[in-house]
């Protein structure tokens, strides 16, 4: 156990391009509401501490904006970290406009959330 244990990568003081990498983009098709969930895979490629809180994040179906407000990372870097984990098979995603429509109210309730947890 360290002093960094349970700290965002943002509060340990790690810049977002050394959380991706240097990456810019997302290898995967990401929308703010788009719904992640782990698959219980695990990734056999050797991955980094923000890849094991996302997967952690994603044990029970929740979008990409909320996984971004618990880590406390911009949404580009979730969805770059995100895209990995899928890539791995250790995430799967589902289109949100498969699962709900997409209204003023609830965009606007996503950001109410988001809001109060920053």
């Amino acid at each position: 156990m360290n002093a960094f244990d349970g700290q965002s990568p943002r509060e340990q003081g790690i810049r977002p391009y050394l959380v991706t990498n240097g990456r810019t983009h997302p290898s995967a098709a990401l929308d703010l509401l788009s719904m992640v969930r782990s698959t219980g895979q695990v990734p056999h490629d050797v991955l980094g501490p923000e890849h094991s809180q996302t997967l952690r994040l994603c044990r029970s179906p929740t979008t990409v904006a909320e996984v971004a407000g618990h880590l406390r990372q911009p949404a580009v870097v979730v969805k770059i970290l995100l895209s990995d984990l899928i890539g791995t098979g250790a995430v799967t995603t589902h289109d949100p406009t498969a699962t709900a429509d997409v209204t003023p109210d609830l965009i606007e309730k996503v950001l109410h959330g988001l809001r109060s947890r920053l």
